[in-house]
């Protein structure tokens, strides 16, 4: 007796269940592929969105620190205006101490209060010229 030869053929019936298999696999393959894009684009967004905030921090960081500055500089005016009043009495006292003396005097004493030396300065400028 003959042996039979369809034993050894591949059927028609697993060729076409083997190529329906790598339809869906290519198919799984594609769809993990657009995921793995999605995924990799939500990431490098992530990183940029990281490193945007970062430098809004960095941003309110100098803001805050010229907060600090501007409100150590107001603190100060309460201070500048009691300077000045005392000035301003200094030189009222002496001017009705010395009625027939010029105020003078008194603008020296003021350019000593903030000792800013400008008849130095000027003296100094004209010999220059």
């Amino acid at each position: 007796m003959r042996q039979s030869v369809t034993a050894n053929r591949v059927s028609h019936g697993a060729f076409l269940n083997s190529q329906t298999n790598f339809t869906a696999a290519a198919a799984k393959l594609l769809e993990k592929k657009k995921e793995y894009d999605a995924v990799s684009a939500l990431e490098r967004a992530t990183a940029l969105y990281l490193e945007r905030i970062e430098g809004l921090s960095e941003d309110c960081n100098v803001m805050a620190d010229a907060g600090e500055a501007h409100g150590q500089v107001l603190e100060q005016w309460p201070k500048m205006f009691r300077i000045l009043s005392l000035f301003l009495a200094t030189r009222n006292c002496q001017g009705i101490e010395t009625d027939n003396q010029e105020s003078d005097s008194a603008l020296v004493e003021g350019q000593r209060l903030v000792r800013i030396p400008i008849e130095e300065l000027q003296q100094a400028s004209s010999t220059i010229r």
